[in-house]
């Protein structure tokens, strides 16, 4: 009987991987740079290079390993450093010479991405966060493989408006210094509320202060794997016979993404950290989730019901994967970036779902309003209040939140931008034309909320 039930489970496995779109979307080595800050940048640039390639040199060889001798498809290994704001506290000098130290690092171990280009301002900023957030639309429009994230606000420190006002201009600045490259700069810039130190997924990752000196992070996906268990319980399951589909089936994809980080863990010869569980989709046709939300029941996604089922989907989802493993961390959920969704691309063109709904949804997912195009002519004050409704989000729930929004500088709603792979191509969607000028110039800070007095 054992034996029976282990063919099962491998053939489907099998069959999850092959026709349902499973894989371990990253493997993320996390490396501390702590012990590289001199006060000569070039020093420590050079002391980055160094550590990073030193200690990744074998990352995406054994990713390969791990992949052709387990059949699990491992899409990118990326790497995540401390944020780079607080090299540049010691080193002062030229930011951008960190992110191009970063981007040949990463090049020279052939990683997908290397996020890290951070800041961590939710409580006020040092002359080198303020100088590192000025350099990121050039970080990002001179380098390939960097990401940047900037934390904003927190449900302890409240939200930084200087911050968030800073943002809206870098946000736009970035977009602008890509536009021929369809903006993509502003692809790969982050802004959060409640960021976490162990994200193995981009832009938004970098290798928080508590963590190891390196560790190991996995990120499994599989929004395919869960609309296909939910397709076969039929129209007539009842909701928590729905979840209790997405609970089991949660806890088998979770299982995969800690087998596959261990025996990286293991080769390597490095600590293995968690497993972010989160469903992220790709722009390919049956990784979508929105079509799970459709197959529980909803005729397009962003219409009614729509927040109920994803609120329900998210926790099951957790529920499951908290059931398989103990090191559950990163954002683990399910994501809705619209651009890497086919099913959230078309729902974007119907008009169906709108940014507004988004940010209904962002209040029961993981992380936020991501890879969403906004028109060109979206002013830096609009971004800002986006950002700070989204970051309002995050404090008062005391959850993760962010914003990745692309302007699609010279396009209007109805245009597309195309960016290919992973991020996908989707609508530039339209936004509401009320100016939000005087509240995000008043700058200051919003004050944390009640609930985040728990001692």
């Amino acid at each position: 009987m054992n034996r029976n039930t282990n063919s099962e489970n491998i053939l489907e496995t099998i069959r999850m991987i092959e026709e349902e779109n499973l894989d371990i979307r990253t493997i993320t080595m996390g490396i501390s740079l702590l012990d590289c800050a001199d006060s000569d940048i070039d020093k420590s640039c050079e002391k980055i290079y160094n550590k990073i390639t030193g200690k990744a040199k074998d990352l995406v060889q054994t990713a390969k390993d791990i992949s052709r001798e387990y059949g699990i498809p491992i899409i990118n290994q990326r790497i995540t450093v401390t944020p780079i704001s607080m090299l540049v506290s010691v080193s002062g000098g030229d930011p951008v010479k960190y992110a191009k130290a970063l981007d040949k690092a990463a090049k020279a171990v052939n990683a997908s991405f290397i996020g890290g280009y951070s800041a961590l301002v939710q409580k006020g900023m040092t002359p080198g966060d303020r100088a590192l957030i000025e350099s990121i639309p050039r970080a990002l429009a001179e380098t390939d493989l960097v990401c940047s994230s900037v934390n904003i606000g927190s449900t302890k420190a409240g939200i930084n408006m200087d911050a968030v006002e800073l943002m809206g201009r870098i946000v736009r600045e970035t977009a602008e210094l890509t536009r021929d490259q369809n903006c993509f700069g502003a692809s790969k810039l982050v802004v959060f509320c409640n960021a976490v130190e162990d994200n193995p997924f981009m832009a938004g990752g970098f290798h928080g202060v508590s963590e190891p000196d390196v560790v190991i992070n996995t990120g499994v996906s599989g929004p395919g794997v869960v609309r296909e268990a939910v397709r076969k319980a039929g129209k007539n399951a009842a909701m928590d016979e729905i979840a209790e589909i997405i609970k089991r089936t949660a806890f088998k994809i979770t299982r995969m993404g800690q087998l596959v980080g261990r025996e990286a863990s293991r080769r390597l010869n490095v600590p293995f950290g968690i497993v972010d569980l989160s469903l992220a989709p790709t722009p390919a046709v049956g990784d979508s989730v929105a079509r799970i939300l459709e197959e529980i029941g909803l005729e397009t996604c962003g219409g009614p019901g729509t927040t109920a089922c994803l609120a329900m989907l998210n926790d099951a989802v957790k529920k499951g994967g908290v059931m398989a493993s103990s090191s559950v961390g990163g954002l683990s959920g399910a994501f809705i970036p619209v651009s890497e969704d086919a099913g959230m691309i078309e729902a974007a063109e119907k008009g169906t779902l709108t940014i507004e709904k988004l940010e209904a949804m962002t209040a029961v997912c993981s992380v936020g309003l991501d890879m969403i195009i906004v028109p060109g002519d979206t002013t830096a004050e609009t971004i800002s209040a986006i950002i700070a409704d989204e970051a309002a989000i995050g404090m008062i729930n005391t959850k993760t939140t962010a914003c990745r929004l692309i302007p699609a500088i010279g396009r209007n709603p109805g245009d597309r931008l195309v960016f290919g792979g992973l991020m996908g191509e989707g609508p530039v969607m339209p936004l509401k034309k009320e100016k939000p000028d005087v509240m995000v110039h008043r700058g200051g800070r919003i004050p944390s909320p009640l609930n985040s007095l728990k001692n």
